[in-house]
């Protein structure tokens, strides 16, 4: 059986990489690649893959926010997060969004290809090091919720923006909805995460790896 992958990264080289290491496998077939989230649902919506493999600093929409949106479009594709970051905060995000998979890129020459058929058979797969820090951080915090799990998607979307360093109304722009929207939205998100200022909200999306310092 052939897997059909769908690959999401903003770095040309780091995609090449990533699929050099995929076809070089035998049954694996890499049917597209994006370099934004917009474009990698518009890709998840045609292709339906077996295995979105997927950046998690994205820009204008992170990885969680990415996975959430593949998981509507085809709900059949499991959905693989790579990353440079180590967070049990972050684990937990990608796996509420509907995530199987989450892989350091540090680790990704030794653990891609086992990631990847693991989700092709619609099973999880974590790498040792995640998978420690997910049961440390679960037996000392059982059923804790991440203040992040309390905005809605797209007030992750207007946060992880403003951070990035958009002003409201190329937010507006860049979403297609209105100025007041995205202050609602923004004035939402500042009130549930207990901020009250936009410098505050940057340390806090910087903090919670929405955005890379």
């Amino acid at each position: 059986m052939t897997v059909s992958i769908l690959i999401v990264d903003d770095h040309t080289a780091v995609r090449r990489g990533v699929r050099a290491i995929l076809e070089a496998h035998a049954g694996f077939e890499v049917i597209a690649e994006a370099g934004t989230g917009v474009e990698a649902i518009d890709l998840a919506v045609l292709h339906k893959p077996d295995v979105a493999v997927i950046d998690y600093s994205l820009p204008a929409m992170n990885g969680s926010q990415l996975t959430k949106r593949i998981k509507e479009a085809s709900p059949r594709t499991e959905v693989l997060v790579y990353t440079m970051h180590e967070s049990d905060a972050l684990v937990r995000d990608v796996l509420g969004a509907g995530a199987r998979g989450y892989l350091l890129k540090s680790d990704a020459d030794q653990h891609l290809i086992a990631a990847v058929e693991a989700l092709a058979r619609h099973q999880p797969y974590f790498t040792g090091r995640v998978n420690e820090a997910l049961l440390t951080h679960y037996l000392a915090h059982p059923g804790e919720s991440s203040q992040l799990d309390t905005l809605t998607c797209r007030e992750r979307e207007v946060v992880q923006l403003i951070a990035e360093g958009h002003s409201s109304k190329q937010v507006s722009a860049v979403l297609a909805i209105s100025l007041k929207t995205v202050e609602t939205h923004r004035s939402s998100a500042m009130h549930k995460l207990s901020l009250e200022t936009t410098a505050a909200l940057v340390r806090y999306a910087v903090r919670n790896k929405l955005v890379e310092p």
